[in-house]
């Protein structure tokens, strides 16, 4: 049947998508226990996942516009949770890193939201735990297969 292996692949995009955001804002509840709010705790874990980086490569990444990034990041070191230095070449380009303690507290909310999450899946049958994990693991190879490092 033509077109049919689309579709499916349309569905399936469809459905994990809805389910992502779904589990993501079910698990986001957790990290209000962190006392940073979800813009700062997303940019720390660009950084701590990341490692350090200039302003605009964060700003980059978490898909917002410089000054909206410089707040946050500004935000983060009043916290202690990351450290601004500049460029020994260009005094105007500065580096964010994240503190052993952003790091500490991010591993921490992510822990919370891990064991939320299992919490979810403790009702699922052996079966069907493989199932997840074999499904994860796809949705893994194909997201390095986009990003070219497979």
């Amino acid at each position: 049947m033509p077109g049919s292996k689309d579709s499916l692949r349309l569905e399936v995009a469809d459905r994990l998508h809805s389910a992502a955001i779904h589990l993501l804002r079910y698990a986001r509840k957790r990290d209000v226990l962190a006392r940073v709010g979800p813009a700062r705790l997303s940019a720390l874990s660009v950084l701590v996942f990341g490692g350090p980086m200039a302003l605009g490569q964060l700003a980059a990444a978490e898909q917002v516009k410089a000054p909206t990034m410089s707040r946050i990041v500004a935000g983060l070191k009043r916290s202690g949770l990351a450290r601004i230095e500049t460029d020994g070449k260009d005094a105007r380009r500065i580096r964010v890193t994240a503190t052993a303690r952003g790091a500490r507290l991010l591993q921490e909310a992510r822990s919370r939201r891990v064991r939320l999450v299992a919490e979810i899946l403790c009702g699922l049958r052996e079966e069907e735990m493989d199932s997840l994990l074999h499904s994860a693991e796809l949705v893994e190879l194909a997201l390095r297969r986009a990003a070219g490092t497979e």
